[in-house]
């Protein structure tokens, strides 16, 4: 359900996520740690070696906005537990490498500057602390004494070290506009033995220090309680997303190649061809789409990243008002076309490229004006009588409601074809 609260966040549409940290040194994955079982003595080793001296987080920012993105989230501490904030309440810290520069507080200042929302993503694992119990996915949780470990940890202890580093975040670097909190595995799907849930977050105060401190903030749906948006990963819905019957705002989550964290090795799985019709798509059924880069441990975005936010920007720049404030439309769109719609203005992304005509059901006598949107040309209208037979050089007649619209035999040279259409209503 959208409330005053998330109006800015159905409205924006697109978001930039930022996976970094001591992972983009190791750049085989953000889970590299729990991947490979790695000590926690030798995993600390990256803090050493962590200097990134081509970090600019206004670059990042303008990056962002180039292509065509209106929030920006980054991993304030992932689940190997190092902080990319000067935390007071750990010495696992940026602070205590070679680059001893609070990147939390450059990051929100720079995207502020940039006039984009800030968004903060905080890990509710945390597999440094040592108090935080081992359990089916820990990295020690192939110890032979892994089922006594933690006889001397105590999760309360844990509880409160969670919750005051989230305050220190929510209030020592000005408004923050979304918190993505990562996450709980209690049960289904994940089923791992010792899984943690709401009650080892001590979630509901978690949540109610979260709206105090921040009251215009939205929270995702992944402290196990109701969220102001629902959070798909690494999959595209198929239909407008509902809890317990109604619609509520959601985003998928991307990857470009299958890892949240700087991967050497892995160029992007995903085109930008791809990644628009997954944007489209998504906004057809009243979603958003927040698409990752990992950053790599020199603190900039590698060249294959940056093509793909180029692509997406140059698509972007000429379509944005079909992404922008748009969402779901009453009218079904025929196959291979998605629509979107924003008040009496009906975009329909055409996935697929006819040839000739597309015709589009139950809008005969609705529309005032078509055009293309990449370059505002006209695209013509007709109105088929279904009882025409079809002849040598002539197209036969479509069911009544039907319009159609005659399209060049070239598509115009972008991702996807968009025309705008103005309904009378």
């Amino acid at each position: 359900m959208i409330d005053a609260k998330t109006h800015w966040f159905v409205n924006d549409r697109f978001g930039l996520f930022i996976h970094w940290g001591l992972y983009s040194l190791g750049a085989r994955h953000e889970w590299l740690m729990h991947n490979e079982r790695v000590p926690t003595v030798e995993y600390e080793r990256y803090a050493k070696y962590f200097e990134p001296d081509l970090f600019d987080p206004a670059e990042w920012a303008r990056r962002a906005k180039a292509a065509g993105m209106k929030y920006v989230v980054l991993t304030t501490k992932h689940h190997d537990g190092f902080c990319l904030w000067d935390s007071q309440l750990t010495d696992y810290t940026v602070m205590n490498t070679p680059y001893r520069r609070d990147v939390v507080r450059e990051f929100t200042g720079a995207v502020r500057a940039a006039g984009l929302k800030v968004g903060l993503y905080h890990s509710l694992l945390d597999w440094h602390h040592p108090d935080f119990f081992v359990d089916g996915m820990h990295p020690r949780r192939d110890d032979p004494d892994a089922a006594t470990i933690n006889t001397d940890r105590d999760m309360a202890r844990y509880r409160q070290y969670l919750h005051g580093q989230v305050r220190e975040l929510l209030t020592d670097y000005g408004q923050i506009d979304y918190l993505f909190y990562d996450f709980s595995y209690a049960s289904a799907p994940f089923n791992v033995w010792g899984g943690k849930g709401a009650e080892d977050w001590g979630s509901v105060g978690l949540l109610a220090m979260t709206r105090e401190l921040q009251p215009h903030i939205i929270v995702n749906d992944r402290l196990g309680l109701p969220g102001d948006f629902i959070t798909p990963e690494e999959y595209q819905p198929t239909a407008t997303m509902e809890v317990d019957g109604q619609a509520v705002p959601w985003e998928a989550c991307q990857t470009l190649n299958g890892s949240w964290g700087y991967n050497r090795d892995k160029g992007p799985d995903k085109s930008v061809d791809l990644l628009v019709r997954m944007l489209v798509d998504g906004v057809s059924k009243n979603g958003n789409l927040l698409l990752n880069v990992g950053p790599t441990g020199r603190g900039n975005f590698d060249p294959k990243a940056m093509e793909v936010l180029e692509g997406l920007g140059d698509w972007m720049q000429l379509h944005s008002r079909s992404i922008y404030g748009a969402g779901s439309s009453r009218y079904v769109a025929p196959t291979d076309v998605r629509y979107t719609q924003r008040a009496n203005r009906l975009y329909a992304h055409i996935f697929a490229w006819p040839l000739e005509y597309l015709h589009l059901p139950d809008l005969a006598g609705k529309v005032e004006y078509a055009q293309f949107l990449n370059d505002a040309s006209e695209v013509s209208m007709l109105v088929i009588d279904p009882s025409a037979p079809a002849l040598t050089t002539s197209v036969g007649g479509q069911p009544a409601g039907t319009l159609t619209l005659k399209l060049p035999i070239h598509r115009p040279h972008v991702s996807i074809p968009v025309v705008e259409i103005f309904l009378t209503d």
